[in-house]
């Protein structure tokens, strides 16, 4: 069993920048793929970021490729979202997720291929 915990969301500014940490627990954390996701109020959970076991593949949304950095240290069970240029529409709950990977280069986009998940942290973009 994996546990997820999230910090670093807060309140900034329109054109400002956040680093979100996941700290991992509980398991191997290099035999997991991570991704992080957010949900605004009364919207359904979306993709962020994902990265691969080894940290040498990644993927990202449309709306935040060029803006938002996915990273991982696996030394220290943790991964990362670097959040630069941030937007108002980029106001929401981000979590954390988990899941077993066979290969050190996959990488899963879809919330329903992760097992584990955080309890979020909040991200209030300000105008």
């Amino acid at each position: 069993q994996v546990q997820l915990v999230e910090s670093g969301g807060g309140l900034v500014q329109a054109g400002g920048s956040l680093r979100l940490s996941c700290a991992a627990s509980g398991g191997t954390f290099s035999s997991y793929a991570m991704g992080w996701f957010r949900q605004a109020p009364g919207k359904a959970r979306e993709f962020v970021a994902s990265i691969s076991r080894s940290g040498g593949n990644t993927g990202y949304a449309d709306s935040v490729k060029g803006r938002f950095t996915i990273s991982r240290d696996n030394a220290k069970n943790t991964v990362y979202l670097q959040m630069n240029s941030l937007k108002p529409e980029d106001t929401a709950v981000y979590y954390c997720a988990a899941t077993g990977a066979f290969t050190w280069s996959q990488y899963f986009t879809n919330r329903d291929d992760y097992r584990y998940w955080g309890q979020g942290t909040q991200v209030t973009v300000s105008s």
